[in-house]
């Protein structure tokens, strides 16, 4: 089979795609801009490069079918022209490789917050709008990076967006050791009346769903141009999923609430001291964040299941004790 490139292959979705390719027995290239021993260990080969570089992403793509287009400017804070560059600069140097090279393969990792627009949404499918009006630089530039990817399907590139929310498990770097360090420092609030539901989606159920995507792209062709919510088979409510993540880990329960109000009213005004004084580092709380964290937001997965045939492979009780192993052993 033809090589494949995965961008960001040292990240938590890459990574683990990276392993199930290579398990595969496929001849898989890493590019992203360290090398990365743990990809390097399964067989991947690690090539150094800036999304933003379009030399440096054709030369990694160069002899490729497939592309696994994961790297992304990720998170809540930052500065609009890093999360240009990254996820718009770089998106379109990796449909310009695609097209130079004749790659029939683009898997783009997108998210749902692409269609996000501070309301409820419970049950929504892929025919939901984009959101018109985006509270961070992620959610807008990823609102552009998937719109060119799925325009640029044809029919010698055949392109789709997988949309995985809120990914967790063992490797995780990102949102569950940082939940778990504001749980335990105790500044952790529940927004809202803690009655929301919201979609999770275990990360080897993120890697399956991506493969499957390949896959179809490469025969049948009936994802080509489509979008993909993926998670679990049934949203979690998420605040009492936390205190049960939290209960395994010794974690203080949080008791501590603050209304949605508030909680949005904070965060206007941290992100305009944050901006006025220039801090790096993220606000402990945003309007995005709050949203996220008080309102309901699960997807359908009808389109996953009939398209691609995606059926989670870990259930979400099985994770999570999956989850607390790794905690445990990594000491975190």
């Amino acid at each position: 089979m033809s090589k494949i490139l995965v961008t960001g292959g040292g990240g938590f979705i890459g990574l683990a795609l990276v392993q199930a390719l290579c398990r595969q027995g496929r001849e898989v290239r890493v590019f992203g801009r360290h090398r990365y021993p743990a990809a390097e260990a399964v067989g991947a080969v690690c090539l150094q490069g800036d999304l933003r570089d379009a030399e440096a992403v054709s030369r990694a793509a160069a002899g490729c079918g497939t592309v696994f287009h994961v790297a992304a400017k990720a998170g809540i804070w930052g500065s609009y022209d890093e999360y240009h560059g990254i996820n718009i600069i770089g998106t379109r140097n990796v449909l310009a490789a695609c097209r130079e090279h004749k790659i029939q393969a683009l898997v783009q990792t997108s998210t749902p917050s692409v269609v996000f627009d501070g309301h409820d949404i419970e049950g929504g499918g892929e025919t939901l709008p984009y959101a018109s009006r985006p509270l961070c630089h992620y959610a807008a530039t990823k609102i552009i990076a998937e719109q060119e990817v799925l325009q640029a399907n044809d029919g010698r590139l055949r392109t789709a967006a997988i949309r995985p929310h809120l990914v967790w498990g063992p490797g995780d770097t990102n949102l569950i050791p940082r939940l778990m360090a504001r749980g335990r420092e105790g500044s952790l609030r529940r927004v809202g009346d803690g009655q929301n539901r919201v979609d999770i989606a275990y990360i080897d159920n993120v890697a399956h769903a991506h493969l499957l995507a390949e896959e179809n792209l490469r025969s049948s062709g009936t994802a080509a141009g489509k979008a993909f919510f993926i998670g679990q088979q049934e949203p979690v409510r998420l605040w009492p999923w936390i205190n049960e993540l939290f209960e395994r880990m010794n974690v203080p329960p949080v008791r501590k609430q603050i209304s949605l109000k508030k909680a949005k009213a904070a965060g206007w005004l941290l992100e305009k001291v944050y901006a006025a004084l220039k801090i790096e580092r993220e606000p402990k709380m945003t309007r995005f964040l709050a949203e996220q964290l008080a309102m309901s937001h699960w997807f359908s997965k009808k389109q996953a299941q009939t398209l691609l045939g995606y059926q989670e492979q870990v259930a979400t009780a099985e994770g999570l004790e999956r989850l607390t192993t790794w905690l445990r052993q990594e000491k975190l």
